[in-house]
């Protein structure tokens, strides 16, 4: 079986091949860095508080959040003890407080089976968390990538995502699904790794 440090070997070898424009990208940014979150339930969290906000504004939430359970940790178990004025405290929108009640009672309550989601195709973990409020398939997706490390995740409904390809191909505007889908397919199955190039060229 292939080590991980392996897959992205072959990853990065695939990509380079297969799209010059990507070869340049990782050219530019350098080597693949991503970290995976092992923490399912932390990672649901994470994506929940950063939804159709700003990165900076979602670590802010989670910082805030992190010291308001910091005795005992950020778990389904506090999570279900705290209300909704609790959770708004910390800078939540009473809808995503709502959400995060929501995702800890079903985690808790053994509805959403996180420690099972890895032994689950993509499409059979995400329609597992989708059945939480609030989160929907990009929400899912983000855990498919940065906590279970799938490595052929294409999150097109990302604004980031969208909006690199727009950029890089020089496309007059934002890509519709099956752009997106066309310009990936040199990436397959690879589209991760590629996904987390094109969020770093916004840093360039």
């Amino acid at each position: 079986m292939p080590t991980k440090r392996e897959q992205i070997d072959a990853a990065m070898k695939h990509l380079r091949a297969g799209d010059p424009i990507i070869k340049e990208l990782i050219r530019r940014v350098g080597p693949f860095r991503m970290k995976l979150r092992r923490d399912r339930f932390q990672a649901l969290v994470r994506a929940i508080v950063s939804q159709q906000i700003s990165t900076a504004a979602a670590r802010e939430v989670l910082r805030r959040l992190n010291e308001l359970v910091a005795k005992e940790g950020l778990t389904s178990e506090v999570i279900c003890r705290l209300d909704t004025e609790s959770l708004r405290s910390v800078g939540l929108s009473r809808q995503k407080a709502s959400y995060l009640r929501d995702l800890a009672e079903k985690t808790r309550e053994g509805q959403l089976r996180l420690n099972r989601l890895g032994r689950l195709s993509d499409e059979q973990a995400i329609e597992e968390m989708t059945t939480v409020k609030g989160v929907g398939r990009w929400t899912a997706q983000m855990l498919l990538m940065f906590s279970l490390g799938r490595l052929d995740v294409l999150p097109h409904d990302d604004f980031g995502i969208r909006s690199a390809i727009r950029n890089l191909y020089e496309l007059d505007e934002l890509p519709d699904a099956s752009t997106s889908q066309r310009i990936a397919e040199p990436w397959r199955p690879y589209a991760t790794v590629a996904c987390w190039y094109l969020w770093r060229s916004h840093e360039l």
